[in-house]
């Protein structure tokens, strides 16, 4: 599997900046409340992203907030890891005191205080050497290191500090799904124990 297949929604960002989804279940109207929603539907390796090309941050967090809550009313199995949909009132997001980094199976932390830090170990992350970065713990498969970034990320954000989450996906031609697509059952889908919502 993909990093993207764990959820029925998958919710990102590529570096350059394109906002996407990915649906790993059939629900009715769910393309349909994207297209809605600003979202362009592109066929890729036998699979359909949406895409929300680059923009100003409030835009393309207004277009996704409305898609995530239509798309709630059909699941609550939704991850969503985009950085490119935080957006606030009150100005510019300040340079995030976390970042996480997803790259060839490996994920990194970098904490910028002591708060962040403390809140990696929580989650049972560990100090590198320098003591800045920051390894999820030992032994996950690839859900169990999504599941361990998503827990990070949503007690972060619960205690306002800003996060920011490279998926290590460069452009939307890298974005990797698996043809898995029209196999997928219809049927309800298990909640799991952890997931971020708008």
């Amino acid at each position: 599997m993909a990093l993207t297949d764990h959820h029925d929604v998958f919710i990102g960002s590529t570096d350059d900046g394109y906002t996407f989804v990915v649906l790993n279940r059939r629900r009715p109207g769910a393309g349909r409340l994207l297209t809605d929603a600003g979202f362009t539907a592109r066929d890729h390796h036998g699979r359909t992203v949406y895409l929300l090309p680059p923009g100003t941050p409030q835009e393309a967090h207004e277009r996704a907030g409305q898609a995530m809550y239509g798309l709630l009313e059909h699941t609550h199995d939704l991850v969503d890891l985009s950085w490119t949909t935080r957006w606030s009132p009150q100005g510019p997001p300040p340079e995030p005191d976390l970042r996480v980094q997803f790259s060839d199976g490996i994920v990194t932390a970098t904490a910028k205080t002591a708060a962040t830090r403390s809140l990696l170990e929580q989650h049972g992350f560990t100090p590198s050497a320098d003591g800045f970065s920051h390894r999820p713990p030992a032994g996950l498969d690839e859900r169990g290191l999504l599941d361990a970034v998503v827990g990070v990320e949503s007690h972060a954000y619960a205690h306002g500090l800003g996060v920011r989450v490279g998926l290590g996906i460069p452009t939307p031609a890298a974005i990797p799904v698996t043809a898995r697509h029209a196999t997928v059952p219809t049927g309800p889908a298990a909640i799991p124990a952890r997931r971020h919502r708008r």
